[in-house]
């Protein structure tokens, strides 16, 4: 009977710890196991038109046109659960056109995205002076990401609180650092 109640108490607690990890948002799951989700294997064919593509990055330019959206994206590097890795340089820009209208200061220069679209013709655009070749999408969907930071102290391991007005003399100096994550 007790071995029983434990295999239970394990299974409860692997379904715990695994919702807990980062899964890809709903708006992001692609119809076909063969997405593509590389930015130099997207840009580079010229044959993988009217293919799935999943890519993300930051926002640089958002127009809204009369009958749809066109975003400029400085393309970042995702992970399985569709979130840019901030940490990585960016591999080059990409344009998707998502239908209707979308709030510029929603969609404002600088904020986190990940699209699944469907690959269109690349298209010639300019970024300043230069022209440069976007690889193009029409989006199916989106999600914007948010950037969290907290702070955590690093600092000596005690068990008492401090109660003294100087306390700083015999803990020591503590230091931080700042985490940032993407939610």
């Amino acid at each position: 009977m007790a071995n029983k109640s434990y295999k239970y108490l394990v299974i409860l607690l692997a379904t715990a710890l695994l919702s807990a990890c980062a899964s890809l948002p709903a708006t992001l799951k692609a119809s076909t196991p063969d997405v593509i989700t590389h930015y130099r294997a997207w840009s580079d064919s010229r044959d993988d038109i009217g293919k799935e593509v999943r890519l993300g990055g930051v926002i640089a330019k958002v127009t809204n046109l009369s009958q749809k959206t066109r975003i400029e994206v400085v393309n970042l590097p995702i992970n399985s659960a569709g979130q840019p890795n901030l940490h990585a340089e960016a591999k080059g820009r990409f344009i998707v056109y998502v239908k209707g209208f979308l709030d510029p200061v929603t969609f404002a220069k600088g904020r986190l995205i990940t699209v699944l679209g469907t690959s269109l013709k690349p298209e010639i655009a300019k970024v300043g002076d230069y022209e440069y070749h976007f690889p193009t999408m029409e989006a199916a969907g989106y999600y914007l990401w948010r950037v969290q930071k907290r702070v955590v102290v690093d600092g000596p391991f005690y068990t008492y609180p401090c109660l003294g007005l100087y306390c700083h003399q015999y803990y020591g100096p503590q230091q931080g650092r700042v985490v940032t994550e993407i939610k």
